[in-house]
């Protein structure tokens, strides 16, 4: 029986993912640095703190961790108030969620200050009964802190969760918080959807998906 549902942000919720990229090569083009290749595999699933460590230390940026982190919530912010869609079925799913007396939750590795933002900008607060965001606990994804915090504060047992998320490292998190897990289509990491199908318990392209075919009343 599902009780809850708790949505990752970036890629699950809303087409985000492409921003990052964006945002990354302009940030560090700042100091004169290209963007490497790898770079994206490299911070997957860390939090919002743990990347900017990881920049500084990387890249031996002269700013100071608060300065990088507010340097990118200014970027970001524009971008996702105009440019950064809510993925088709969303606001239905949560409705749904909401009608059936379903909590809902967000357990993001993006800033707090982001993702409120987010939520206001599309009219979603309302659905929400608990944000938590990675730097809130002691370890970003794959760990499962952010997952198990996020049922703690919805008082609900993590069996009775269902998490949406789009990436390896999100989906090992929710496994590892003993929650079942729908693997979200991004075409970010559309490559990664054979590892993403074989661990994750579903997978769906939309979210409209889960309510036609009755999934989520069947979970």
């Amino acid at each position: 029986m599902i009780e809850a549902v708790i949505f990752d942000l970036d890629g699950s919720m809303v087409d985000s993912m492409w921003m990052w990229r964006t945002i990354d090569i302009e940030y560090l083009g700042r100091f004169g640095i290209e963007l490497p290749e790898n770079l994206q595999s490299c911070i997957e699933g860390m939090s919002f703190s743990e990347t900017a460590v990881y920049f500084k230390e990387r890249f031996q940026l002269p700013d100071d961790l608060d300065t990088i982190k507010a340097d990118w919530n200014r970027m970001a912010w524009d971008k996702y108030a105009y440019e950064v869609p809510v993925k088709e079925g969303v606001t239905e799913l949560l409705q749904y969620c909401m009608d059936h007396g379903i909590k809902a939750g967000i357990a993001t590795s993006n800033s707090r200050e982001l993702v409120e933002n987010v939520i206001r900008a599309h009219h979603l607060d309302p659905y929400f009964d608990c944000i938590m965001t990675g730097c809130d606990v002691a370890k970003g994804k794959p760990a499962p802190d952010i997952y198990l915090a996020v049922a703690q504060a919805l008082d609900v047992s993590p069996k009775n969760c269902l998490v949406f998320e789009d990436i390896i490292p999100g989906i090992q998190a929710g496994k590892a918080a003993g929650m079942r897990v729908c693997a979200v289509y991004d075409k970010y990491s559309e490559h990664q959807d054979e590892v993403k199908r074989e661990l994750a318990d579903y997978y769906t392209y939309q979210f409209r998906e889960l309510l036609e075919d009755g999934i989520l009343t069947g979970i």
